[in-house]
């Protein structure tokens, strides 16, 4: 009878191994599907679908949800991470990035403005290491700058319309999860909303001053690299001037560099939708 409950005790445990190693096996969910119920119900668009808010207070009602999917971000190693297409691996740090820092703001929502009152004068909320991903500790700031913008990882500047630090001057979060099969044509439309979106970006004709977010002061650079076309702040203009413009001669004068750069200041308000 002792060898029999033994037995039945090694079979179990190697049942168990099977089912783990199947699971892991089997993988992550690239299609990011709990974030994505998240974001569809409870982050609303506006200004023609080029900005938009996010309902904090219902999404900490969905704590739950939220802290499930994070946790299946942060049970990721980076063996399996590694054995990733590109678009796998950009799709999985864009999306980190945003349900974490919607958790960083759950943190002490509603008692916050923006999400500069989670730092102080000598700490940046960017950098409070208060997640797992990849096996490490990290920051807000290592997904974004430690390994999206690291050289040769991905050298994309359209991240910058995917990243959002959940700020009104940011780019709008999407009503859906980045995910690696929609991943281009997702940046693509990232860039467009944001450009078109006149309270962050637009060309006053009559002044001839286009005026931009900060965010193309900041990260200019990254635009310089040629990646899908986009090697200078100047031809990454001229390619959205039907966005940035309203009309054909207007246009003409943004695709040609036919006016006086100015970049806006940044809104650091809370992109709430109580606001």
């Amino acid at each position: 009878m002792k060898l029999a409950r033994n037995l039945f005790t090694i079979a179990l445990s190697v049942m168990l191994l099977a089912g783990a190693s199947l699971a892991r096996a089997q993988g992550f969910d690239h299609s990011h599907a709990a974030w994505n119920a998240l974001l569809a119900k409870h982050v609303k668009t506006f200004a023609s679908g080029n900005a938009s808010a996010v309902d904090y207070a219902a999404i900490k009602a969905e704590h739950t949800a939220l802290k499930g999917y994070l946790a299946a971000l942060s049970a990721v190693g980076e063996a399996d991470y590694g054995k990733w297409n590109k678009a796998q691996r950009l799709a999985f740090l864009i999306n980190a990035y945003n349900a974490f820092t919607v958790e960083l703001i759950l943190s002490k929502y509603p008692d916050i403005e923006s999400i500069k009152d989670l730092g102080s004068v000598f700490s940046s909320p960017w950098k409070k290491k208060f997640f797992t991903l990849l096996g490490q500790e990290r920051h807000l700031d290592d997904i974004e700058h430690g390994i999206i913008r690291a050289p040769g990882a991905f050298d994309d500047p359209r991240i910058h319309v995917g990243v959002v630090c959940a700020s009104i001057g940011c780019p709008m979060l999407r009503p859906d999860a980045f995910t690696p099969e929609k991943l281009d044509a997702q940046l693509d439309d990232g860039m467009k909303r944001f450009l078109a979106d006149g309270t962050r970006n637009r060309f006053d004709a009559a002044a001839g001053r286009l005026q931009v977010s900060k965010i193309f002061d900041w990260y200019g650079k990254d635009f310089e690299k040629g990646h899908k076309g986009y090697d200078s702040l100047k031809t990454t203009f001229a390619r959205h001037a039907a966005q940035l413009a309203a009309t054909p001669e207007a246009q003409a004068r943004v695709r040609n560099g036919d006016y006086k750069l100015e970049f806006l200041d940044y809104d650091w308000r809370l992109n709430d939708i109580r606001r």
